[in-house]
């Protein structure tokens, strides 16, 4: 990789921002989850994946580690095990997503309302792709600067 593009993925202030975005979102992403898991397990159901035997268990599972990891990347603890759950999930978001499509299925994503929220469509795919790199430059290129690990470190000093 050249210089200039490990410097640019490396800038704190952008890292920040990908840490802002990912965590936003999956936050977002798991309140109304974890209000409605009976909700969230029939949009689960409806891709069509899943053996009937794991699907209340992802749902109930699923939206506290969003919640989790949003909360500590944002927070920059645990910062790159965040960023590899987070990408983890977003990889099984677009296999789900990309089956959903390539079946031809018309169902609601389950994204962020469990009630009737986004249909599943490419913008989605695009969506998640975009964060799932995100990801991978926060694994990658992350560093311990502007969390507050570092700001609680440097007060006890």
């Amino acid at each position: 990789m050249n210089g200039r593009l490990r410097e640019i993925l490396s800038n704190k202030w952008l890292i920040l921002a990908i840490r802002l975005i990912l965590g936003v979102t999956f936050i977002w992403a798991s309140l109304d989850k974890i209000a409605n898991p009976g909700g969230f397990a029939l949009s689960i159901y409806n891709y069509r994946m899943l053996p009937h035997e794991t699907i209340n268990f992802s749902a109930i599972v699923m939206p506290w580690l969003e919640l989790v990891t949003g909360i500590l990347i944002i927070a920059g603890i645990f910062m790159r095990g965040s960023a590899f759950w987070i990408g983890l999930m977003l990889l099984v978001f677009i296999i789900a997503l990309s089956s959903a499509l390539a079946r031809g299925l018309d169902i609601d994503c389950g994204c962020f309302s469990v009630d009737g929220g986004h249909g599943v469509d490419t913008g989605l795919l695009i969506r998640d792709i975009l964060m799932f790199f995100g990801a991978l430059v926060v694994i990658f290129f992350g560093t311990s600067a502007l969390t507050l690990r570092v700001a609680f470190w440097r007060s006890a000093d």
